[in-house]
């Protein structure tokens, strides 16, 4: 079932939550037992959110929310590949989800290593020469507008992958074009847990 939310309703029911979450009122909504066995066989989510795998960026607990509210997508830096397009995808093709977060955050370690690569012109090995190559555009971005510290570039990374998203799915930017659904980048704080808005694609003010 798809969900009847617009991009706007679907932002205001998340930026409600992590205003909760910050005050230390949350209502841990959705996680009983009667509504887990309610989604069995449906979902219908108001939003992806689209997130770094860091242990401390746990989206469902910064907004505030529960079973079958959020698609959730994580990898280190918020990285794009195959299998994330493909994700996107679905959520919006499959189950119509009005709102895709692109959520950074603050001392974020893949977009440390990606500064320290740039500056030192040396990559990391393995695997993580793959995260630190999807970050370098971004880094490179951040360094044209004179920002070279972690902070910055992490802002800078989650409003080019907003960008790269919509460029890269036509799923998705056939749906923003459409109005179905908005893109919005959101870099989170570790330290209080607000979130400052970027970059936005779409129907939807902050």
């Amino acid at each position: 079932m798809p969900s009847s939310l617009s991009p706007q309703e679907a932002w205001g029911l998340l930026k409600a939550g992590n205003e909760r979450f910050v005050e230390g009122a949350v209502d841990h909504p959705h996680q009983d037992a009667g509504w887990r066995a309610a989604l069995a066989e449906s979902q219908s989510p108001h939003a992806v959110i689209f997130g770094c795998a860091d242990s401390r960026l746990a989206a469902e607990i910064i907004f505030d929310v529960g079973l079958g509210d959020v698609f959730v997508i994580r990898t280190a830096g918020q990285v794009i590949d195959d299998a994330v397009l493909g994700s996107l995808q679905f959520a919006i093709e499959e189950i119509d989800v009005p709102l895709i977060i692109i959520l950074g955050h603050d001392n974020c370690g893949a977009v440390t290593a990606a500064v320290e690569s740039m500056e030192t012109s040396v990559m990391p090995k393995g695997f993580m020469r793959s995260l630190v190559e999807r970050i370098m555009p971004s880094v490179m971005a951040a360094r044209s507008k004179g920002v070279t510290d972690v902070n910055g570039t992490v802002k800078e990374h989650t409003d080019q992958t907003v960008h790269r998203v919509v460029d890269t799915s036509y799923a998705v930017a056939q749906a923003v074009a459409e109005g179905k659904t908005a893109v919005m980048g959101i870099t989170y704080s570790l330290s209080n847990g607000t979130v400052q808005i970027g970059d936005i694609l779409g129907a939807v003010e902050p």
